[in-house]
């Protein structure tokens, strides 16, 4: 089992920028690719980026391309979602996952999720 902690979400104008965190615990957090998520009220989940093992490949969602950047730290366990130029589309409650699998921009890929973390972006 992988434990997912994520953090840093809030209230934040456009323009504005969040740093969010998730915090693994359980297996070996350097065998999981990372990736967050999120999800708009009335909306399904949507792949927004995610990281491989050792963090040496990034893949982005087209929307938040050059806005957000992904990063992890293997020694402690914790991957970080930067995100800025924030925009009111942006607001979602993001979540963290961890896969063993490949195709990370899939949903269904990734065994352990976290609880979500809620970012709103105000106009």
């Amino acid at each position: 089992q992988v434990q997912l902690v994520p953090s840093g979400g809030g209230l934040v104008q456009a323009g504005g920028s969040l740093r969010l965190s998730c915090a693994a615990s359980g297996r070996t957090f350097s065998n999981y690719a990372m990736g967050w998520f999120r999800q708009a009220p009335g909306k399904e989940r949507e792949f927004v980026t995610a990281i491989s093992r050792a963090g040496g490949n990034t893949y982005y969602a087209d929307s938040v391309r050059g806005r957000f950047t992904i990063s992890r730290d293997n020694a402690k366990n914790t991957a970080y979602l930067q995100m800025n130029s924030l925009k009111p589309e942006d607001t979602a409650v993001y979540h963290c996952g961890a896969s063993s699998r490949g195709n990370l921009g899939v949903l269904q890929n990734y065994e352990y999720w976290g609880q979500g973390t809620p970012v709103t972006v105000s106009s």
